[in-house]
């Protein structure tokens, strides 16, 4: 199943909500870079919570980037999104291990560690819309939902799960975000809060074979769910040779000309596609005129 996102709202639009598959961006991740396993489920719930949140923009061209600096060994994580349904991200140490928690499963919160979340929204204004606040728990479900209260005073739910398989490919990605609006009433909350107390994790819905739509049936069925829309997604990078002659070209003449001196093809990585572009000692030549 192509990965995809389904926007609803429930309780007369009490309620807006997002639900999403994944599983296809997140393994484009995990073989582009060659990802660990636990780092494979950070990045993978990362980029599963900024495709979802970069749908929530409004404009085209608006961007939502989200960055993760922690302690542990990952060290980083970036992601970024826009209102399209494209996301791409990276890892700093994509190789980073860590043996798994106390209840057998991935340790994501370990690999990450202590540190904080970002948020940037670039919406086309003079500068960019940034908030920072600091992990709960490095799980990136838990920091996202506290993000949404700290940060936006939007109470949220946000679940993000994914599953390895044996052969360390991934097996299922997904997620969902619930949100409430300012006028939600205080019966459909608690009736809300039983059902997400009860519900057991995302991968294991999305193993059961629930799509998207289903499992916003699942949460919110008994609050009259009314899916809004669907939306494509994918992992995207817009980078290309073109782009990185600009980079280049940015680094003046002198610069380029000592690049040019040392006789040697220069090779320019992409970090969120991990894409290697060449530029020969001519190409070089050809810049600097």
């Amino acid at each position: 199943m192509a990965d995809y996102i389904v926007r609803a709202t429930a309780a007369n639009a009490q309620i807006r909500a997002f639900a999403v598959t994944s599983r296809e961006l997140a393994e484009y991740a995990r073989s582009a870079h060659n990802l660990s396993p636990v780092v494979t489920a950070a990045l993978g719930r990362l980029m599963t919570g900024g495709v979802m949140m970069g749908s929530m923009l409004k404009g085209e061209k608006d961007m939502l980037t989200l960055q993760i600096n922690g302690a542990g060994p990952v060290h980083g994580l970036t992601v970024t999104a826009d209102s399209q349904g494209n996301v791409k991200g990276y890892a700093d140490n994509p190789q980073a291990m860590m043996p798994p928690n106390s209840a057998g499963k991935l340790d994501v919160g370990g690999v990450i560690g202590l540190g904080v979340l970002t948020v940037i929204k670039d919406m086309g204004l003079k500068e960019p819309y940034s908030s920072t606040i600091e992990l709960k728990t490095g799980e990136i479900g838990d920091d996202l939902t506290y993000y949404f209260a700290a940060s936006e005073q939007v109470p949220s739910s946000v679940a993000l799960g994914v599953l390895m398989d044996k052969n360390n490919t991934v097996r299922q990605a997904g997620g969902f975000i619930i949100q409430l609006m300012p006028f939600t009433e205080e019966e459909v909350i608690g009736r809300l809060e039983e059902k997400l107390s009860a519900l057991p994790p995302v991968t294991t819905l999305l193993e059961e074979g629930n799509t998207p739509e289903q499992i916003l049936e699942i949460v919110l069925g008994d609050l009259g769910v009314e899916i809004t829309d669907t939306l494509p997604v994918q992992f995207h990078c817009n980078c290309s040779k073109e782009r990185v002659e600009k980079v280049l070209v940015s680094l003046g003449k002198k610069e380029l000309q000592k690049l040019i001196d040392e006789g040697k093809d220069v090779e320019l990585n992409c970090h969120f596609c991990n894409t290697n572009y060449v530029f020969t000692v001519e190409e070089l030549s050809g810049l600097c005129r």
